[in-house]
């Protein structure tokens, strides 16, 4: 794979946000194409403990690769997902960490790995992040409950059409078994009107964001990581998160914002940060990127060296 074909979002402003120091304990709970990893290695300056965490084994090994380009600060790569986050700083030994990032966006080399991410490709019906897992996109929609399939449609996906793709899906597997991204989206063409196929966005982009988010978890394992990161951040710590649509946007919005009503820390961003009109031009998948910034308390002053954006 062309290794130039991911491009990190949002990498300057949450290195910045982070505002990573020599010496800092960081966390990157995902991996992914290691855009930010490699930053943040770059943000140490050879002193201090990063600790990366995929569950696909492609992505720690593209780490690998960076950390020789450092080697005064201790790595730690883990296979994982990143729900578990508590669990593996406790297996490191580690009992706070400093500055922590989700980026929750799939990586460029998820389209390119055969497991079903893209609509556009033709391949198995998988979309797990790891190639372990037992339980694949195919095992959902050719045993859910046809109530069960428009509810994960409509609810993961915001698919306006949840209930006549998840009525075609069952009618369709009645007569074979739906295996491949082709039958997904031959289901999906031939369930909605036709106006709907005719628009910018693809019209199974949302069906399959939904079940690609229902495979994994995603929202479980989201708020599950969350949790493990506020209850191991260091006083003055920070966590930042990038999400791309709204449902995981409301659910990093709501934790932070009941962990700060709890006493926990403060709300650096009020609103996120969103692309400039440079970077969206560049690489357009940004364009709905939005990132958030959480500080355990106390909350230390601002300091001039941080662009005021992050206090908007």
């Amino acid at each position: 794979m062309n290794d130039n074909l991911h491009q990190s979002v949002l990498l300057e402003e949450t290195i910045a946000g982070l505002r990573i120091r020599p010496g800092d304990t960081v966390v990157d709970a995902t991996l992914g194409g290691a855009g930010h990893f490699t930053a943040m290695l770059r943000a140490l300056e050879g002193n201090g403990t990063l600790i990366g965490i995929d569950a696909d084994e492609e992505a720690i090994t593209r780490a690998q690769n960076l950390t020789a380009h450092a080697p005064g600060v201790s790595v730690h790569l883990v296979r994982d997902n990143f729900r578990n986050l508590a669990g593996i700083l406790d297996t490191l030994g580690v009992t706070s960490v400093d500055k922590v990032l989700f980026d929750l966006g799939w990586s460029a080399y998820h389209l390119e790995s055969g497991r079903g991410f893209s609509f556009r490709a033709h391949e198995p019906l998988v979309m797990t992040y790891g190639r372990d897992s037992e339980h694949t996109a195919a095992d959902v929609v050719n045993s859910l409950p046809e109530e069960e399939l428009a509810e994960l449609l409509f609810t993961l996906g915001e698919e306006r059409f949840a209930r006549s793709i998840a009525r075609g899906i069952v009618r369709a597997r009645k007569e074979k078994r739906i295996l491949t991204t082709d039958d997904v989206v031959a289901v999906v063409e031939s369930s909605v009107p036709g106006w709907y196929t005719h628009r910018r966005i693809h019209p199974a982009t949302k069906t399959f964001q939904a079940l690609r988010m229902y495979v994994n978890d995603e929202l479980g394992a989201l708020r599950e990581g969350l949790a493990g990161a506020l209850e191991t951040l260091s006083p003055c710590g920070r966590i930042a998160v990038i999400t791309f649509h709204s449902i995981e946007d409301r659910v990093v919005k709501h934790a932070f914002k009941d962990a700060a009503h709890a006493g926990q820390g403060t709300l650096v961003t009020k609103k996120p940060i969103t692309p400039s009109a440079i970077e969206v031009r560049e690489n357009p998948r940004s364009r709905s990127a939005k990132l958030r910034l959480f500080e355990r308390a106390p909350f230390a002053a601002v300091v001039s060296d941080v662009p005021s954006y992050l206090y908007a």
